[in-house]
């Protein structure tokens, strides 16, 4: 049929020239043609059809035929399903059916229930059972049976494993479990108690083999400690074993107080270990070999005795004990036995060797773990460490100890009644408090404490020099700690003295001063021979700028408190007015004299005991606040009477007068001193030139005056312009020759 739809083409039934324009309309003639070839096209295939269903005639009878018998058996499946919905219908069988199926899930799981509570039962059952045995065992003695019944209960009741939502009988059950548990428990304790006894009388340990508690007789050792094992309580019971043995045995034996020995018994039914004195030995167990010895007679007595060459029981006596006797061992001999002198470190080889063959031993009974617990051997080994670690406490305790008890106090020859003065060298080289400065070619007085700190820093370095590489390394550490320990201390400790004027903190100053000097001087004197492995790390030049610093500090603190007493004491004179008056005289003359004092009085305590360098400039800088403010004061005043200038004028020569005896201190005297060679007091305190030409311009004439600043002289004295005018103004009254004078001298060319 296709085939014959295929072949109607519309183009084919057109003329050629119809379809040369597919644009243009057909015309009438052209549609006329169409249809009629469309016709005689329709009749050739309704031609066609009808022959093909003639000749496929017995085909589509066959096909019509089943599809009949299909359709009448669907008419009969759907009456079939239509009478047994009808039949459903007037009789519900299937809600029986649900029902029947409903109550026998219930009676299933009934029966379930039944069984398994039966089976429960049953359990709970056996289980009592099986703990009344347990009772009836312990209160017969038959401690292996009980133990292990236990032990199998503890799996059976999921001790350690419970659950909320099992029967409340297990909970009654674990609760039987726990009290047959710890009766069992007390019971084996009570019969290691009895196995195992210290006797204070006769000193010794006693272990017996068979014993008798509550009627139950022969009842072995060995029994006590297998069932202890069952149970999982031997390390519970044998922990009280543990710190008898510890108290009465170990201790006493290790720290010896008084020499001993101990001695093994053993008899068939029991052992005993003694513990006897030993006069013949000397306190001291040199090489370990008597101590180790001695622990090991003990360990061997526990290991036959007690432990019954069993070595899981020996394990477990070893974990409770050995902590503690090692300690013991280590606190009480090995770490008193380090060497305290680097040349007896060879000798301490001994004790290596001891230690490690004691070690082995233990590891061969099983007493201690034969992997890594070598704590002994360890420490023994690590002696350089140890000897460092020992040295290093002495060390610094003996510089606290040293540097807490020094009272920093003066010598009494450097007082000034004493024998030594500054200016007599031969005294001072041979006083032992004085030291030379490395890098300033001087000599000052320290303390005591930095004296000896210094020797003892020293002598730390040169062991640092003769060391191995680990104990060189602490010695180095040591000696630093050292150093800062001073820088911590002593400031600290004086802080009384270093908030007054006295002595103890220039002392102080000077300790700064020659721990800086000397710090300078380790790199010159030690680092060529210090190990070559610390060569690079050891550094000390960052202490020296930090002491330097501490120094200058206490310094300038002093110069400051002085010159603040000064101040107040000048603050006195109410700034030298209306000295004409008797009263305001006297006031300005008292504050001169306590300037005076205060001077006289850092002078005494300075000069004996600061550099020479030091005491100039601290001393000039004091000098030039006291010339600097009194001419300051003077020149401010705005009206002088001609007597009041003659006042002043005293009170400037008694000060002069009364100090010319420090001024004469402070150029250099010797020859060493070459820091200000020919230089007049009036060059290192240049107020003092200026002081002295203000009491000559007090007395002098207007008209020398204005000459001396014209040529240029009160200039080089430190006057200003300005207080040459005015100190004219408040002397000299006004007139036509001040005024030329003044005009003289403000155009002074210069």
């Amino acid at each position: 049929m296709e085939s014959l739809f295929d072949m109607i083409n519309v183009r084919d039934l057109l003329s050629a020239q119809d379809l040369s324009d597919p644009t243009s309309p057909l015309s009438a003639p052209d549609l006329h043609l169409l249809i009629q070839r469309l016709e005689s096209q329709s009749l050739q295939i309704r031609s066609q059809v009808q022959s093909y269903l003639v000749s496929h005639r017995e085909d589509f009878a066959r096909l019509f035929s089943l599809c009949n018998d299909a359709v009448s058996q669907t008419r009969e499946i759907s009456d079939d399903v239509a009478a047994i919905i009808r039949l459903l219908s007037d009789r519900p069988i299937d809600a029986e059916v649900l029902e029947v199926v409903s109550e026998m899930k219930v009676k299933k799981e009934e029966l379930k229930v039944k069984k398994e509570l039966l089976g429960l039962v049953g359990t709970v059952v056996t289980l009592n059972k099986r703990l009344e045995s347990v009772k009836e065992a312990l209160r017969s003695g038959r401690f292996e049976f009980a133990a292990q019944g236990l032990k199998e209960l503890k799996v059976a009741l999921r001790i350690d494993d419970k659950d909320d939502r099992e029967p409340l009988v297990y909970g009654l059950l674990r609760k039987e479990w726990s009290q047959c548990f710890e009766e069992i428990q007390e019971v084996l304790v009570k019969y290691m108690e009895k196995a195992v006894r210290f006797d204070g009388e006769l000193n010794q340990v006693e272990v017996k083999y068979q014993l008798e508690v509550e009627n139950v007789n022969r009842i072995q050792f060995q029994t006590v400690l297998e069932a202890m094992d069952v149970v999982s309580i031997l390390e519970y019971g044998l922990a009280k074993v543990a710190d008898l043995m510890i108290k009465y045995v170990i201790t006493p034996f290790v720290s010896h107080g008084q020499p001993l020995s101990l001695l093994e018994e053993l008899h068939p039914e029991s052992a005993v270990l003694k513990i006897v004195a030993s006069p013949d030995i000397k306190s001291e167990y040199l090489d370990g070999e008597f101590l180790y010895s001695g622990i090991l007679l003990f360990i061997k007595f526990i290991y036959r005795s007690i432990c019954l060459q069993k070595s899981s029981w020996m394990q477990c006596f070893g974990r409770l004990t050995w902590p503690r006797i090692s300690e013991l061992i280590i606190s009480n001999f090995l770490s008193k036995v380090v060497p305290t002198d680097a040349s007896k470190l060879p000798d301490f080889q001994k004790i290596i060797i001891r230690t490690s063959e004691f070690e082995a031993a233990l590891k061969e009974l099983m007493y201690i773990s034969s992997d890594n617990d070598n704590r002994l051997s360890n420490f023994a080994e690590n002696v350089e460490v140890h000897f460092a670690f020992k040295k290093k406490t002495e060390i610094l305790a003996k510089t606290r100890n040293l540097l807490l008890e020094c009272d920093f106090s003066i010598p009494q020859e450097y007082t000034r009644d004493g024998s030594i003065w500054k200016n007599d060298e031969t005294s001072v080289q041979s006083s032992s408090h004085v030291v030379n400065l490395l890098f300033l070619s001087e000599r000052c007085l320290v303390s005591k404490a930095a004296k000896e700190l210094m020797g003892l820093i020293h002598q730390t370095l040169q062991d640092v020099c003769l060391s191995s590489t680990r104990v060189a390394l602490e010695f180095y550490q040591t000696a630093r700690d050292a150093i800062l320990l001073y820088e911590v201390v002593v400031p600290v400790k004086l802080e009384r003295q270093l908030n007054g004027i006295n002595q103890v903190a220039v002392l102080l100053h000077n300790d700064c001063l020659y721990l800086s000097q000397e710090i300078l001087g380790f790199a010159f004197e030690y680092r060529t021979d210090f190990p070559s492995s610390i060569k690079e790390h050891a550094v000390f030049v960052d202490l020296a700028p930090r002491f330097q610093l501490l120094a200058e500090e206490i310094l300038q603190r002093q110069v400051h408190l002085v010159i603040y007493n000064l101040k107040e004491a000048i603050d006195g004179a109410d700034g030298f007015q209306n000295t004409h008056q008797m009263q305001q005289f006297e006031s300005a003359k008292f504050s001169i004299e306590q300037v005076v004092f205060i001077l006289e009085k850092i002078h005494i305590i300075w000069e004996p005991l600061l550099l020479p360098s030091t005491y100039r400039k601290s001393m000039c800088t004091v000098l030039e606040s006291v010339f600097s403010r009194i001419a300051r004061d003077i020149l401010l005043l705005d009206d002088i009477a001609a007597e009041e200038t003659l006042q002043l004028q005293r009170l400037v020569h008694l000060m002069l007068e009364n100090l010319s005896s420090l001024l004469e201190s402070l150029p250099p005297g010797g020859q060493t001193l070459q820091e200000f060679p020919a230089q007049s007091p009036e060059d290192l305190i240049p107020s003092l030139r200026k002081i002295r030409k203000l009491s000559e311009l007090l007395d002098m004439p207007l008209k020398s005056i204005t000459s001396s600043w014209e040529n240029k002289e009160l200039l080089s004295c430190g006057f200003t312009v300005t207080e040459v005018e005015d100190f004219i103004k408040a002397i000299f009254t006004d007139s036509p020759l001040r005024k030329a004078c003044l005009w003289r001298i403000q155009n002074a060319s210069f």
